[in-house]
């Protein structure tokens, strides 16, 4: 399976962005799908995450601001980040992982595409 995010850009503070996970090869049923972000000089971290039965999970850090979704159909997941804040600057990766696995440590993701990078300017 290879996933492919985008929908990245160059927003000012408040601004929203949504986006998409396009994943190739394989349809990702059963799949859980995540999302991660990685600042410049900084872990990767967790964002959100989508269990194949519709449980989300958030980071704290952005919980209220950001929705995730799928269609369990072509696109895997979608994210959309509101209120965008500069500390949200990060390239945005989304990854498939087992249904059952732990939301949070990006290592149990088994599937991963390119990122997409977000800057947030004040």
């Amino acid at each position: 399976v290879q996933l492919q995010a985008s929908g990245g850009g160059l927003v000012q503070a408040g601004d929203s962005l949504r986006l998409s996970c396009a994943a190739s090869g394989r349809r990702l049923i059963g799949y859980t799908v995540g999302w991660f972000r990685q600042a410049p000089g900084k872990e990767r971290e967790f964002v959100a995450a989508v269990r194949w039965n519709g449980n989300k999970y958030y980071a704290d850090s952005v919980k209220g601001r950001f929705t995730i979704s799928r269609d369990n159909a072509e696109n895997p997941g979608f994210l959309q980040m509101n209120s965008l804040k500069p500390e949200d600057t990060a390239v945005y990766y989304c990854a498939a992982g087992a249904a059952s696995l732990p939301i949070r440590p990006f290592a149990r993701y088994d599937h991963w595409g390119r990122g997409t990078l977000v800057t947030v300017s004040s």
